[in-house]
């Protein structure tokens, strides 16, 4: 299972409801935190979680309202006995602004911070993998996916079929592998079938472009922000962002089964369903979150 904890939800301005943006995606040890607004590390405290289990921070791009809650975060892990070494990702220039940061805040003595500047699918197990696109929001800025891997499954009803007892032979059949029993040769194919990976989509900060479709196509769950409402598409290019419409559009078009939209203005605090609505009448499985609300898929 993999739990996605939505730590803020907002735009370049807080609002009452709203913390800048930080997402938590929880997926057996690894705890990856995309972006880290100002206010993130009490947003944890809020969700009861525990900061000091975070194990990669993905940061889309520079801008203060997806960083600046990083020195607290950072001092917070130093204060509390962080041991692993942080992995921290961001497009081209966010090592410069990392440098940058921890001169300004102070380095951190106690345990290791490793940045790196990515692209493409940039770190993977045998389990999963994460993927970098570049998007346009007038900085370098990128966009991320979390795949799943497919795993290779065995079908109990074959075993049977074929008389196969359960054994150790098994492992071989599940790294695809065949076996032989009873001077029997059965292949892998016959006895497995590839069970279904999951793909979730970040797409935080961008105007519309020809790359986000593809980049998030087939996704279980495309999370995207939505900071104008489609008569404000003019003023959502002028800013490097996306309207209600478009992201529709866009999750309609990648094929994508669920969209949940953030980054949500300010100005619609009062009037959020005009957002969803919008949405809705282009791709109907959109959903508006909030701060603090959990999904596990």
């Amino acid at each position: 299972m993999i739990k996605i904890t939505f730590l803020g939800t907002s735009d370049s301005v807080p609002s009452l409801k709203r913390n800048h943006t930080a997402i938590l995606l929880t997926y057996k040890g690894e705890n990856i935190l995309v972006d880290c607004g100002e206010g993130t590390q009490r947003q944890f405290r809020k969700a009861g979680l525990n900061p000091c289990k975070v194990t990669r921070i993905l940061l889309t791009h520079k801008h203060a309202d997806h960083t600046l809650g990083l020195p607290g975060l950072l001092k917070t892990l130093s204060l509390t006995g962080y041991q692993k070494t942080l992995f921290i990702y961001g497009p081209r220039g966010i090592k410069k602004f990392m440098e940058n940061l921890l001169e300004t805040f102070g380095k951190i003595e106690n345990y290791k911070i490793d940045v790196r500047e990515i692209s493409g699918r940039f770190f993977e197990t045998p389990d999963f993998y994460l993927e970098a696109e570049n998007m346009t929001h007038g900085v370098p800025c990128v966009a991320y996916s979390f795949v799943k891997k497919g795993q290779l499954r065995i079908e109990k009803s074959k075993l049977k079929k074929y008389k196969l007892p359960e054994g150790a032979y098994l492992k071989d059949l599940k790294s695809g592998k065949d076996i032989k029993y009873n001077g029997k040769t059965h292949k892998a194919k016959d006895l497995t079938f590839v069970e279904n990976g999951t793909k979730i989509s970040f797409v935080l900060d961008t105007s519309l472009n020809k790359k986000i479709a593809p980049f998030v196509k087939d996704s279980d769950l495309l999370i995207c922000e939505a900071s104008f409402s489609n008569e404000l598409e003019k003023k959502a290019d002028e800013y490097g962002h996306l309207t209600s419409r478009q992201v529709g559009e866009i999750a309609k078009k990648s094929n994508s089964k669920k969209l949940i939209v953030t980054h949500i203005s300010q100005r619609f605090e009062n009037n959020m369903d005009k957002i969803l609505n919008e949405t809705k009448k282009v791709f109907k499985n959109s959903h508006l979150v909030r701060d603090l609300d959990v999904v596990e898929i």
